[in-house]
C-alpha cells in the first residue's frame, strides 16, 4: 500500500525588495483586469531534476532563491503588493504596495513520487494540490477589501529534484506578465545581481495608455466582490476528487499532416495555423467524451499589438481579450467534427485578429455574451506556444516539467512549446477519470486515423 502525502514545512518566509528600493506605489487596473477580481487564482508549477539532498536543497537552492526573488521584486513591485478593492463603484479596484509588503514563501519537503508527478500519463489531480501555495487570506474593512496577488512553495523530492509552485491572483497579469518576471528572476538567480536584467532585459512598463470608461463600467460589474453577500475569499483547489490530469503532445509532423486535412477541405479558410488545427483537434476530442449540447471554446488573445495606440509588449497587467467560438456537440462528435472545429476556431481567430471595431467590446450583462444560450461545457485555453516557460533556468538547467494546475477550477486546457521541439505542442487536460480513459482512447485513435 502506497504512504499517504506527507508534506513537511521547513521554513514559512516573507521576501521583500531590498530595503528603501521601492517608495509606496499604486499601480491603477483597467476594464483588462476588473473582470478577474473574483475569478479562480492562476497556479502553475515548475519541476526541476536533480539528485539533491537536504542539506544542499537548505543551504544552496533556498538562499538562492530568497536573495533573487527579493531582487526581482524591486523591478516587479505588484508582485510584492496587494490588490485593493472599494465599495464605492467610483474608486476603481488597484494593486497597492506599501514599505514592507512582501511575498510569502514556503520552503517544504515531500515524499510524493516525483517521477509519477512528472510523467505524462493520467495522474491523480490532488497529488498536485500539496505543491501549490494558497493566496492569503483578504481582509476586509468598511474602506476596503486588501487581497494578496502572489505566492510561492518550494518543495524538495529527496535525490530527485524540486518543484517551485506559484500562485498569483489573475488581477496581476496575463501569460505575458508572468513571462516577464520569471524571465528576470530567472536571469537574476544564475547571475546573482540584476546587471544582466538590466543590460539585456525589459523592465515593466507601468504607465496605463489604456482609458475607457464605458469599458470600464461595462467589465466592473463581473469583479464586484465588494458588494457580495459573503465576505470575499480567494477560490481554492482542495481534495477528494475524481479528476486526473494528462499531457498530450501533438509533433510539428502531425501538426502539418491536420493543417493540410483543413486546407484541403476548407480552401476558403484565411486562418490555419498549428495553434488552430491543435486547438480543434482537442475541442473535437473533448465533445466526444461529452454528453452536453451547447459548447464553447475560447481563446485568450494578446491585445497589446492591437490597440490603437500600440501597447508596449512589457506592459504590466492583463491585456487579452476573448475570442470564442460555439457549436452544437452532435456536430463536433460527426465524422467532420475536427474539421468543423477547426473551421469554427479559424474564423473565429480571423474575424477577431482583423475587426476594425477592436478586439474588446462593451458588455451590458452575461448574457451578452451567449444570446443563443448560455453553453453548458467551456472549455479554455491557458497560456500560449509563444511564450518559452520551458527556458526558465534558475541556474539548475530548465525545467524537466511544467504544470498549469489552475486549468482544474474550470475545465480549461493548458499550451505550450513542448521542451524537446518549440514547434512541438504540449497541451494539458484536466478531466474526471472515465472521461480520461475515453479521452486518451479518443485523442489516440484519431491521431493514428489521421497518419494513414
Amino acid at each position: 500500500m502506497a504512504s499517504l502525502p506527507i508534506l513537511t514545512v521547513l521554513e514559512h518566509t516573507q521576501v521583500s525588495p531590498p530595503s528603501a528600493t521601492v517608495k509606496d506605489r499604486v499601480l491603477p487596473l483597467t476594464y483588462f483586469d476588473f473582470m478577474w477580481v473574483s475569478q479562480p487564482p492562476v497556479h502553475y508549477l515548475f519541476f526541476y531534476e536533480m539528485p539533491i539532498t537536504h542539506t544542499k536543497f537548505i543551504d544552496n537552492i533556498i538562499p538562492n532563491l530568497k536573495h533573487s526573488l527579493s531582487i526581482t521584486l524591486q523591478h516587479f513591485f505588484p508582485f510584492a503588493g496587494n490588490l485593493m478593492v472599494f465599495p464605492s463603484s467610483t474608486q476603481k479596484p488597484e494593486i497597492r504596495y506599501v514599505e514592507g509588503d512582501s511575498v510569502a514563501v514556503t520552503f517544504a519537503e515531500c515524499n510524493l513520487d516525483f517521477n509519477e508527478l512528472t510523467g505524462n500519463h493520467p495522474r491523480d489531480c490532488e497529488m498536485f494540490y500539496h505543491l501549490i501555495p494558497l493566496l492569503g487570506q483578504a481582509h476586509k474593512t468598511s474602506n476596503f477589501t486588501k487581497i494578496p496577488v502572489f505566492t510561492v512553495q518550494v518543495t524538495l523530492f529527496p535525490n530527485s529534484g524540486f518543484s517551485i509552485g506559484m500562485t498569483n491572483h489573475h488581477c496581476l497579469g496575463d501569460a505575458s506578465t508572468r513571462f516577464c518576471f520569471l524571465k528576470a528572476w530567472t536571469t537574476i538567480a544564475r547571475c546573482g545581481t540584476d546587471e544582466l536584467f538590466l543590460a539585456n532585459g525589459t523592465l515593466p512598463f507601468y504607465e496605463r495608455p489604456i482609458q475607457n470608461p464605458k469599458l470600464d463600467e461595462c467589465y466592473l460589474k463581473f469583479g464586484d466582490v465588494e458588494n457580495s453577500k459573503e465576505e470575499y475569499q480567494p477560490p481554492k483547489l482542495c481534495g477528494p476528487t475524481d479528476k486526473v490530469r494528462a499531457t498530450f503532445i501533438l509533433p510539428r509532423a502531425m501538426l502539418n499532416r491536420l493543417k493540410k486535412l483543413v486546407s484541403t477541405q476548407l480552401t476558403t479558410l484565411a486562418y490555419v495555423s498549428s495553434f488552430t488545427v491543435a486547438c480543434g483537434y482537442m475541442w473535437s476530442c473533448i465533445a466526444k467524451t461529452s454528453k452536453d449540447e451547447l459548447q464553447l471554446f475560447g481563446i485568450a488573445v494578446d491585445c497589446r499589438a492591437r490597440l490603437n495606440p500600440v501597447i508596449p509588449a512589457a506592459y504590466f497587467g492583463n491585456c487579452v481579450g476573448p475570442c470564442v467560438a460555439m457549436e452544437n456537440t452532435i456536430q463536433l462528435r460527426s465524422k467532420e467534427g475536427f474539421v468543423t472545429a477547426a473551421k469554427l476556431i479559424g474564423e473565429s481567430l480571423h474575424k477577431t485578429l482583423t475587426d476594425k471595431d477592436g478586439v474588446v467590446k462593451e458588455i451590458e450583462s452575461f448574457e451578452d455574451l451567449f444570446p443563443n444560450g448560455v453553453p453548458t461545457t467551456m472549455i479554455w485555453v491557458a497560456g500560449t506556444p509563444k511564450l518559452k516557460f520551458y527556458d526558465m533556468d534558475f541556474g539548475w538547467g530548465r525545467p524537466k516539467k511544467l504544470e498549469t494546475v489552475s486549468i482544474d477550477y474550470n475545465g480549461a486546457i493548458s499550451m505550450n512549446a513542448s521542451k524537446e521541439e518549440n514547434d512541438d505542442l504540449e497541451i494539458g487536460v484536466c478531466l474526471p477519470a472515465t472521461q480520461m480513459k475515453s479521452f486518451v482512447r479518443i485523442f489516440e485513435d484519431g491521431l493514428e486515423a489521421y497518419c494513414i
